[in-house]
């Protein structure tokens, strides 16, 4: 057979897109397949530790975050050494393993512990591959297309939970144990194909050169660009990548080490990391996992509907969700990455108030207020909030860390993932409608960190991003200011700027490779 299919270009670029896409389905999946089942006779049949305890909800549920954040934490230590490509298909068979453990849970057998036990096994699974799989894509994508290519793959996380919320509903009328074992079963579908996919796919070009991989690494970029290994379109990019590891001394360094995160200087990887992970971070404080996880039961417990409308109403949010998660698709290279940061925060902020407001009078004209709140907000959320946090912490690092520093964003993500989903059932019960007044607020401390701190990066090079930060330092001025006064650089440029800031000699550019008129794509 020939090498990733016979594929080049663009089609293998797409086919690079599809399979990580995947990964973020089924990430999306797995996300909502559990608010349709918690509160189920059948399920609560065989684990009846879940029957009318809320608290027990929210562990069962939160417990696969536990597994998320050691699959995170598992790539942080050995994902450099094991590449882009084989953290994806080990995280993709390690939750194979959850699940079946998941599904073959039956009453009298120590049910409680054998689920608990699948969902922190998946969990691991799906930490490694959210920690994997944006850096992956990164890495294989163009500049031009780079935004895009992860918004869709975040974007596909709201398809995931589009497909789980209406299979959920669809299994509800079985009325026997297929209402939660046929949902859980199905993810080893997206698991499969994620595992075949990247058997076929290369590994990430900038990996291969970081390992000294030299003739691989090439090749790789050779294939991905459809050009000759030795045309100067191929040699230039593979220059800018190494003078970029040069810049961060990644270049005869070998194993990247967790104190390497720790440096500041013209490289600023502390400060990068700190941005990448406080995105995570305000991404699920944000109160996104109060609404996906628990939709349902917020309109039984809060609005007070009926359990199956309950579930119709959840599907017809998650269509919401789907819907608007591509609109970030068309105008991310447009509005940046600033901007789209704001405007969500603004209108999560507006739709938990809305929420709130509507709650206190306790009639039933006032909750479908409630309603449209939630719907406002997954609006906001899907178009801004949901891909942003996966697309800025692969990019804003450098190749020297980007790895490790989007293991901790990830780490992050699952931490307070956990926490939001762990608490979310119980602030309902004890305070209600203060529940959206909390986060309401909390979206609204969003605001002044993003706009002092956050760096626009729409239509930057990965090796671009460097000379942003070294810049600021060098001049000593705002990253944000640094972003903004820059223009767009050329390779030959970013080579310029690169020996301007002291990260290469003028004797090292264009050592090895003349290069002469080669087009950006």
């Amino acid at each position: 057979m020939e090498p990733h299919l016979g594929l080049r270009g663009k089609k293998l670029g797409f086919l690079v897109s599809m399979i990580c896409t995947t990964g973020f389905l089924l990430f999306g999946y797995d996300q909502g397949v559990m608010s349709g089942i918690i509160t189920s006779k059948e399920f609560n049949h065989t684990l009846p530790e879940t029957n009318d305890d809320s608290t027990m909800q929210g562990f069962v549920t939160a417990i696969y975050e536990v597994g998320c954040l050691a699959g995170a934490i598992l790539v942080l230590f050995i994902g450099e050494s094991l590449g882009r490509r084989r953290s994806i298909m080990t995280g993709a068979s390690i939750m194979i393993v959850g699940v079946i453990i998941q599904i073959t849970t039956f009453l009298g057998h120590q049910p409680l512990a054998q689920f608990v036990v699948g969902r922190i096994v998946m969990g691991i699974g799906n930490g490694m591959n959210t920690s994997s799989i944006p850096t992956y894509q990164a890495e294989c994508a163009s500049t031009k297309n780079r935004g895009l290519l992860i918004c869709i793959e975040g974007g596909s996380i709201a398809f995931g939970t589009l497909i789980s919320y209406w299979l959920n509903y669809g299994m509800s009328f079985t009325n026997n144990d297929l209402v939660w074992r046929f949902p859980i079963a199905f993810q080893i579908i997206f698991a499969v194909i994620l595992i075949l996919g990247m058997k076929v796919l290369p590994e990430s070009p900038r990996w291969l050169l970081s390992k000294d991989r030299d003739e691989e690494g090439t090749r790789v970029i050779a294939i991905l660009n459809d050009e000759p290994i030795n045309s100067a379109k191929t040699q230039l990019e593979k220059r800018v990548i190494l003078d970029s590891m040069m810049a961060t001394g990644e270049i005869g360094q070998g194993k990247t080490h967790f104190r390497d995160l720790m440096t500041n200087g013209k490289t600023q990887h502390l400060r990068r990391c700190i941005l990448g992970a406080s995105s995570q971070i305000m991404q699920q404080i944000g109160g996104c996992n109060a609404v996906i996880y628990y939709f349902p039961i917020l309109f039984q417990e809060s609005i007070g509907q009926t359990r199956e409308m309950s579930l119709i109403m959840g599907g017809v949010n998650m269509i919401v969700y789907a819907i608007f998660a591509t609109v970030s698709w068309f105008i991310i290279e447009k509005a940046g990455r600033r901007k789209l940061f704001l405007w969500g925060t603004v209108g999560q902020m507006t739709s938990m108030f809305i929420t709130f407001a509507c709650l206190i009078p306790g009639d039933a004209g006032s909750a479908k207020g409630a309603a449209a709140g939630l719907f406002l907000y997954i609006a906001s959320f899907g178009a801004t909030w949901l891909p942003l946090p996966w697309l800025y912490p692969a990019e804003i690092n450098p190749l020297k860390t980007r790895g490790m520093a989007n293991a901790v964003s990830t780490i992050n993500n699952w931490l307070f993932n956990f926490c939001v989903v762990m608490i979310t059932p119980i602030l309902i019960e004890r305070i209600g409608w203060g529940t959206y007044l909390f986060f309401g607020a909390i979206n609204a401390c969003f605001l002044p960190i993003i706009y002092l701190f956050y760096p626009e990066t729409k239509n930057r090079s990965l090796e671009e991003i460097d000379i942003i930060f070294a810049k600021g330092f060098d001049e000593q001025i705002s990253y944000v200011k640094a972003a903004r006064d820059l223009p767009l650089l050329t390779a030959e440029q970013i080579e310029e700027h690169a020996i301007r800031y002291g990260f290469i000699t003028a004797g090292e550019k264009g050592q090895d490779v003349f290069v002469e008129d080669v087009k950006s794509d």
